[in-house]
């Protein structure tokens, strides 16, 4: 069966950096567009990152030129590099793949917090 699992979430403080990982399993993970989602509580989950089977890359502008999202399809995974974060970038984050079909992971918490 489809499975995506996080991993990497945790306590940061603010300036500081995380990188999640996702490990995909399952799928033809070269041919899945590939992405990043956050969810902080009492809002809507929104895009953080996203990138395509050719390595063409989206991201919200919010986490523009701090983020960057990265795969390895060799190891059927892709990975979210955190950089100078700040403390509304506290959320669960949420991996996400699709080609016909959507898949989603279980989340990680990431907290920003002095």
């Amino acid at each position: 069966q489809v499975q995506l699992v996080e991993s990497g979430g945790g306590l940061v403080q603010p300036g500081g950096s995380l990188r999640l990982s996702c490990a995909a399993s399952g799928i033809v993970f070269s041919m899945y567009k590939m992405g990043w989602y956050r969810q902080a509580p009492g809002k809507q989950r929104e895009l953080v990152a996203t990138i395509t089977s050719g390595g063409w890359r989206n991201y919200a502008d919010s986490v523009k030129g701090r983020f960057t999202i990265s795969r390895d399809n060799a190891k059927n995974a892709v990975y979210l590099q955190m950089n100078s974060l700040k403390p509304e970038d506290t959320a669960v984050y949420y991996c996400y793949g699709t080609n016909q079909y959507e898949y989603w992971g279980q989340g990680t918490q990431v907290t920003v917090s002095s």
